[in-house]
């Protein structure tokens, strides 16, 4: 995509001319000086969030009390779970809202090993989330039977040689466990060529959808994926750790079993019976009590998603990120900055990453410098990368350029030197 000016009447030009503007409306977005690059981390809030809650609290909660479970909380985890298997090309049967989704990863990947006890290998890649790699771990020290886990490198720290990823999946392959698209690099996986590689060989795969959900077209069906997990928080704007979701392809369901062996997957958890028969279908990988509360702030961006439509929102991020590139490429590299994600579209989500010696102090001074009338919140992961997630819903093309401009500034005029470079808690 071309972009023939870095001038910030362009941008405008773009929003004027953006079909899903209208969106923006829906999100609490109270203060007009702040630019949210970090929607890929943790989304906005729906004003429709705010009422949904309110009336769970109110009237569910306080008005009918325990009688909530019968009104259909028993069933939340479902529900929510048939909207997102809409986005993530499900059925309405083979998706459940639960638990965190380093908990249903430990399920799923435990369930796939225990299903494959001939084999003794588990694949992956360096981009994984850490915390799915230490999940694995764990699960391999648990099961105490000398499985082995292989993590494929990256020659440039952005992309992953898919025909390398040939080499490592083989008969001794049990489970390939790849995030979808990786947290750092944004650099995103053909699914359907890396599950038939896995499925030629025999192996099991599984996916961690957290960065893809909500940002990209994702056919799970289509692609014949076996297994998926994914967090709500990010893009599909469900509030700081709002449960997750698994997928369960429909004729595994009844062939996997959960290792934890929870109240709500039981045949009939309200016979209380002293002894565990796990329920046929998805529903054999919940475990405790829904989270009510949590589940009820989801519900509202799903809707706001459904009715845009993710391949709209991806046409849209497509251009965006394209837009952030071009500005970098005019405005940054000759600063000392590197392009840390794909430039491939297709290889790559909804956000991009930019590379700098001074990469954490620069963070810094977007978010804290007191010299701007802006201030910028991307954020930072370890060694070099400023991280700036598009969120289509409500991203618009004048805040990137503002950005951009913003982190050139501080860099020509030094700001970022005033900060120190001691990590804080979070980043």
């Amino acid at each position: 995509m071309h972009f023939s000016s870095t001038d910030i009447e362009l941008a405008q030009e773009l929003d004027a001319n953006d079909p899903l503007s209208t969106f923006r409306q829906k999100f609490v977005i109270e203060d007009p000086t702040l630019i949210y690059l970090d929607g890929n981390s943790l989304g906005r809030l729906p004003k429709e969030t705010t009422i949904k809650m309110q009336e769970t609290i109110e009237q569910k909660w306080g008005e009918r009390l325990i009688r909530g479970w019968n009104d259909g909380w028993i069933n939340k985890p479902e529900e929510i779970g048939a909207k997102i298997a809409k986005i993530i090309g499900a059925q309405s049967d083979e998706v459940i809202v639960c638990d965190s989704t380093s908990i249903n990863l430990f399920k799923l990947a435990h369930a796939a090993l225990n299903a494959m006890p001939e084999r003794d290998k588990v694949v992956s890649d360096v981009f994984n989330f850490p915390s799915d790699l230490y999940i694995l771990q764990g699960i391999v020290d648990i099961l105490g039977k000398g499985h082995r886990i292989e993590l494929l490198q990256s020659d440039d720290n952005i992309h992953i040689d898919i025909h390398n990823l040939h080499n490592f999946i083989d008969d001794q392959t049990a489970l390939v466990s790849l995030t979808h698209v990786a947290f750092k690099s944004a650099f995103m996986y053909d699914m359907h060529q890396v599950t038939q590689a896995a499925h030629e060989a025999g192996a099991l795969i599984l996916w961690d959808l957290s960065h893809s959900t909500g940002a990209v077209p994702l056919d799970l069906n289509g692609c014949n994926v076996d297994l998926a997990v994914g967090c709500t928080y990010k893009y599909l704007n469900g509030g700081p750790g709002s449960p997750a979701f698994l997928y369960v392809r429909r004729d595994l369901q009844d062939k996997l079993i959960s290792p934890i062996w929870g109240w709500f997957a039981d045949q009939s958890p309200f016979d209380f019976n002293l002894n565990f028969t796990p329920v046929k279908g998805i529903s054999r990988f919940k475990t405790g009590t829904p989270s009510i509360l949590s589940m009820s702030a989801i519900e509202p961006a799903l809707d706001i998603i459904l009715e845009a439509g993710i391949e709209r929102l991806r046409l849209k991020s497509i251009r965006q990120t394209e837009y952030m590139i071009y500005l970098t490429d005019q405005w940054l590299l000759p600063l000392g900055f590197s392009l840390g994600s794909p430039r491939q579209s297709s290889l790559r989500g909804s956000h991009v990453s930019i590379r700098h010696p001074e990469a954490y102090r620069i963070n810094r001074a977007m978010i804290e410098a007191s010299d701007s009338a802006i201030c910028i919140i991307p954020d930072f992961r370890t060694p070099d990368n400023i991280r700036m997630g598009v969120a289509p819903l409500y991203t618009t093309f004048t805040e990137i350029n503002k950005a951009l401009k913003r982190i050139k500034a501080i860099v020509e005029g030094g700001i970022y030197k005033q900060f120190s470079s001691q990590k804080l808690a979070v980043t």
